[in-house]
């Protein structure tokens, strides 16, 4: 066992709590600029003179973003300090934000929606090494706590974007407005002090191509991907649905705001279950019943109790945070962790941006929200199985073990990721090695 000098115990205190607030003001803002352009879509719509299949193109950019700019985070990571990294994607974020605001076309609010997509991209697949690495024996309680800051991001989003926009008479200032806290994450980060005697040039690194070898690693990308997908329907596109449905715009923009609002307790609760075995697979038929039950409700019967169908679409959305869990279960170090968020996440939001997308183009089509409705409840079948197999009590480092003969997590060669972090663990265990 390799034996480093551990820094001193008040410093090492104090640098855990400062890395434990800057990773939960980080969740807090990886949603906010998704969530806030669904209740004023169709201002949005009239404000730059676009069509539907235009406006799906707005829902599903950000996902398709989170896709490809979050396979450069590990790289990003291994080259330059964690801290560093993620204070940059935040400032990237508010400039983004400020950008779209001011377009006056839809090109321009396009760069600026990837722009400020960069925060959210990183920071999706960086959160849960950095928890892995930093508080290896507090995994449930962290993922709790910052998926329970990205709930309350996306909360906010959702609740005040229609607001803002009735107080200034413009939407372009319900869009603006959520860079404010990401220039606060930011600046947190920024406070957190590098580790002394720290070099990048010790990372290991773990080849992500041979991930593909193991039937956990692809049911979690598959399960990552299908929830995805279910969740950006329901930011992108339920908000208008309900309007075209009859409902007041404020109301349907308040009934988004409950379905992030259900979810925030149990991201809190659902990581600390997660983490054991025998409750995984009841939550999962919990989580799947409630989608099936809602979906169908919300189908069928849109505004005779909006509140309850949004309110088991929040419930069955849970899957978010067991799929979080699971990424740091389901690998042995935080060099898997890294390598393994980065696949789930990035192949995984490909498949959850054709979603919202296909909403967009089926009602270009057909001038209905069936193709939504038939698009969810396929993905919710999908989502059942993956996860099935995502809950075997496995890790993926054995099943890479067995299938590709010579692999192993400190491999350099080929197609690699490198650790998230240029800070040593906060807390180091002998017992956490294994």
């Amino acid at each position: 066992m390799t034996r480093t000098a551990a820094p001193p115990a008040t410093s090492s205190r104090r640098g855990g709590v400062l890395i434990a607030v800057a990773i939960v003001l980080t969740a807090l803002n990886l949603r906010t600029a998704i969530t806030s352009v669904g209740p004023v879509l169709e201002e949005i719509e009239r404000g730059l003179d676009i069509s539907s299949s235009l406006a799906g193109v707005i829902t599903t950019l950000p996902v398709l973003c989170f896709a490809l700019i979050g396979f450069s985070g590990p790289a990003l990571s291994a080259r330059y300090r964690d801290a560093h990294v993620l204070a940059g994607a935040l400032v990237a974020m508010a400039a983004g934000l400020a950008l779209r605001s001011a377009a006056p076309g839809f090109p321009l609010f396009l760069a600026g929606t990837a722009l400020a997509m960069v925060g959210g991209a990183l920071g999706n697949v960086l959160l849960p090494s950095l928890v892995k690495r930093h508080f290896p024996t507090r995994t449930g309680a962290l993922v709790g706590a910052y998926s329970t800051a990205m709930g309350l991001g996306a909360t906010l989003g959702a609740v005040g974007s229609q607001p803002v926009a009735d107080a200034t008479g413009s939407w372009r200032w319900a869009l603006v407005v959520w860079a404010v806290p990401a220039v606060v994450a930011a600046g947190v980060w920024l406070r957190v002090p590098a580790a002394p005697g720290v070099s990048r040039a010790g990372h290991s690194a773990v080849r992500m191509r041979s991930l593909v070898h193991s039937p956990t690693a692809v049911a979690l990308t598959l399960f990552f991907g299908v929830q995805a997908l279910q969740a950006y329907v329901v930011i992108g596109w339920s908000a208008q649905y309900l309007r075209d449905s009859g409902l007041p715009a404020g109301t349907a923009g308040l009934l988004l705001g409950l379905n992030s609002l259900v979810g925030l307790p149990l991201s809190a609760v659902i990581p600390s279950l997660t983490v054991r075995p025998r409750l995984q697979r009841p939550l999962l038929a919990v989580f799947v019943t409630a989608y099936v039950v809602g979906w169908t409700g919300l189908w069928k019967a849109p505004t005779t109790a909006p509140w309850l169908w949004m309110t088991l679409i929040a419930v069955g959305m849970g899957t978010f945070s067991m799929v979080l869990a699971l990424i740091g279960l389901r690998a042995r170090t935080p060099e898997t962790v890294a390598a393994l968020s980065t696949v789930t996440q990035s192949w995984g939001y490909v498949i959850a941006g054709s979603g919202p997308l296909l909403v967009g183009v089926l009602r270009g089509i057909t001038g209905g929200y069936t193709g939504m409705f038939v698009t969810v409840l396929v993905a919710v079948a999908v989502l059942a199985v993956a996860g099935w197999i995502s809950t075997r009590q496995v890790f993926v480092d054995d099943e890479v073990d067995r299938s590709v003969p010579g692999w192993s997590p400190a491999s350099r060669s080929g197609d690699v990721v490198g650790t998230a972090g240029a800070e040593p663990p906060v807390v180091v265990r002998p017992d956490a090695a294994g």
